[in-house]
């Protein structure tokens, strides 16, 4: 009964001023607000897994919200809002999963098997079918041919120490292409992740798995190497060697991939 109460009241106030408005994701970023420790200068975050589990009824009641949403009204919403909403729910679904079995688990990787990866459960109820977290972003967002942006990447988290900081605030498609950049060049600042070294620039593992998405065309950049050109400044990169990424001239190396939990130290 509880539930049901608060399911009623989270779905009213997300929903407040009709379909077409920008879905309400106030919940969802206060339990961010709360729950998600900025350290390391702004380049990272850590997550009090423990303090959501407490709080594992407002997120529960959230992800709620996001499964009444229906595919009709979602495709009628500016494609900033949809995508804000894939990222949103992409991020709380992975809290979802890790609260099932927290504590008792150092990587998202412990949740999968010899046959099945964590990210190809199919546990999520969204838009009237049951969904994978490799679903949500290989094909509603990479695979959708809907929005085309490479940023994505630093958006969306893998509930591991590599993986690109979950971001304490809720993405919202009013402010999407501002929050995609910041978490795109906080990214890039960090120099346990991305680095020149060497004349040869080492970066984080995910340039080597979706390399593609970094070489379609974004902002006129076809190879990655362009792409990082086009972020010269947070890379720390002077402006001759920028020019050299940009032509090729130097290397690309990548580095290994932190897996350990993104959990409160």
């Amino acid at each position: 009964m509880i539930r049901t109460v608060l399911l009623i009241f989270t779905l009213v106030l997300a929903l407040a001023g009709g379909a077409r408005a920008e879905f309400n994701h106030k919940i969802w970023d206060n339990l961010l607000q709360q729950h998600v420790r900025v350290i390391n200068g702004g380049k990272a975050t850590q997550v009090d897994y423990r303090g959501l589990a407490k709080s594992h009824s407002i997120l529960t009641g959230y992800l709620d919200t996001l499964s009444a949403i229906s595919q009709t009204d979602f495709d009628t919403w500016p494609k900033s809002n949809q995508l804000a909403f894939l990222i949103n729910a992409y991020n709380g679904w992975t809290v979802e999963l890790i609260l099932s079995r927290y504590p008792d688990l150092t990587s998202i990787k412990d949740l999968g098997s010899l046959f099945q990866s964590p990210w190809k459960k199919k546990f999520i109820p969204l838009f009237g079918k049951q969904l994978s977290l490799d679903d949500i972003e290989h094909g509603l967002i990479r695979g959708s041919g809907r929005y085309n942006d490479p940023r994505i990447h630093f958006a969306v988290n893998c509930a591991s120490i590599g993986c690109p900081a979950l971001k304490n605030r809720a993405y919202r498609g009013e402010i999407l292409d501002q929050q995609l950049e910041e978490a795109t060049t906080s990214f890039l600042t960090d120099r346990s992740r991305n680095r020149l070294k060497n004349k040869t620039l080492e970066v984080s593992s995910i340039f080597k798995w979706y390399r593609d998405d970094f070489e379609k065309g974004w902002r006129q950049a076809n190879t990655l190497g362009q792409f990082f050109a086009l972020y010269g400044e947070s890379l720390g990169l002077d402006a001759e060697t920028r020019k050299s990424v940009a032509a090729g001239r130097i290397g690309i190396d990548f580095l290994d991939y932190d897996w350990q939990l993104n959990d409160v130290k």
